[in-house]
């Protein structure tokens, strides 16, 4: 009971964050951001807590599992043996299975299926919380996949939106993960059920906190006819070319990972040398390191959502490092730890590292959302702190509510 007092306070802070910094408060609509809460929170007690709910995001898991299974086919063939090398290889075990996603995601919009799917989650969301069919669709997008896909899917209506709705559509992408690397995360130990229940959480919770952050003010004259919204279909001619051009996709973004793991995670090594090396010139017997401040910092915040407090600075550096480097170092370092971690402290963490809501993640906006819509590249530069800042209140507020629902 306490936990779930604590978890309720969490969320009205964060609440009450988001309206403290919103750009016009008076503009704010009840029936859009209560209606985008209650559809996050209901999401949550559905799979987290509801017993029906819980076997059917279990089924789902159970299938995404069976799909992740098929996929060592692939890796065993090209790796050999060392795809079956006692302990755990990031390169072998990880970064191929984003590749065999990224194919499959190609093939299932190329035969129109995410398409279908998109639209009906989309045309929900829209008759739930009342946002705009771009924005609901776009939403609805990035359950699936990721930043710079989802605006492909409503590219025709991107040049007409006004400054709020191009903001939700940066908001929506920075508090999602895209599908193509959820197997990732759990092969380095997150849980897959936690991981599917904060990506469907994140359509939701994205509009909330774009709505309270910055809200409609202007009149929507040139805004689509919310019937005429389509996703656009794939540029493939056939379904082997789909497939072929998301494993090459999937190759680049995997290259990209490895990449930034082995440049962020030895910079913050050396960063802890330097630390401690100053450390020792001065006779200090506890020098801090990177993640002990990043626990320090956000240790509070994690104690709000339920964490029990001797937990609290682990999950707040984990959050930490996700805020300033990204959600792959974060999770990388919490598949390290999380079998000595509390049930508690396990979902907040998982919940509130499933999303782009980084620093980095402004560049690749500027680079996808702004190449779409060029003209508006200074808007999305403008925005782009307040974007990361959406994003990630709409994580934490994921967190939140899964602390309140579980059973732990």
């Amino acid at each position: 009971m306490t936990e779930r007092l604590i978890s309720l306070v969490g969320i009205a802070v964060l609440i009450g964050i988001a309206i403290a910094f919103s750009t016009n408060r008076r503009a704010i609509s009840p029936r859009v951001v209560i209606a985008a809460f209650l559809l996050q929170a209901a999401i949550a007690l559905f799979v987290l807590y509801v017993p029906v709910g819980r076997d059917a995001i279990q089924v789902l898991t159970n299938a995404v599992q069976a799909v992740v299974d098929y996929s060592n086919a692939g890796i065993e063939m090209v790796f050999g043996g060392l795809a079956n090398v006692e302990g755990f290889s990031f390169a072998v075990r990880v970064l191929p299975m984003v590749i065999f996603f990224s194919s499959l995601m190609a093939v299932l919009y190329h035969l129109r299926v995410m398409q279908i799917v998109v639209r009906l989650i989309g045309g929900a969301i829209q008759w739930i919380i009342g946002t705009r069919a771009v924005e609901s669709l776009n939403a609805a997008a990035n359950v699936f996949v990721g930043q710079t896909e989802s605006p492909l899917m409503v590219k025709p209506y991107l040049r007409n939106l006004t400054e709020a709705q191009v903001f939700t559509i940066m908001v929506s992408g920075l508090a999602s993960v895209a599908g193509t690397v959820l197997a990732a995360y759990a092969q380095m130990g997150v849980r897959l059920d936690y991981l599917l229940a904060a990506s469907f959480m994140a359509a939701p919770g994205g509009l909330l906190m774009a709505k309270l952050l910055m809200p409609d003010e202007e009149a929507d004259t040139e805004s689509e006819d919310p019937g005429l919204v389509e996703a656009e279909d794939s540029h493939h001619s056939n379904v082997i070319l789909a497939a072929a051009d998301g494993a090459h996709v999937g190759l680049k973004l995997a290259v990209n990972i490895g990449a930034m793991l082995i440049a962020f995670v030895s910079l913050i090594a050396l960063f802890n040398g330097v630390v401690g090396f100053l450390g020792d010139l001065v006779g200090m017997e506890n020098t801090p390191t990177l993640e002990g401040i990043l626990g320090f910092i956000f240790a509070p915040l994690m104690w709000l959502l339920s964490v029990p407090w001797e937990e609290a600075a682990l999950v707040g550096a984990l959050f930490g490092e996700k805020l300033i480097l990204n959600e792959f170092v974060a999770f990388l370092h919490m598949g390290e730890v999380v079998d000595s971690m509390s049930p508690r402290a396990e979902a907040v963490a998982t919940f509130s590292l499933c999303g782009f809501a980084n620093l980095s993640s402004i560049a690749i906006l500027l680079g996808g959302l702004g190449t779409l819509i060029p003209e508006k590249r200074e808007l999305i530069g403008k925005y782009g702190l307040r974007a990361v800042m959406a994003g990630s209140l709409s994580n934490l507020m994921s967190a939140a509510l899964a602390s309140l629902v579980i059973v732990a």
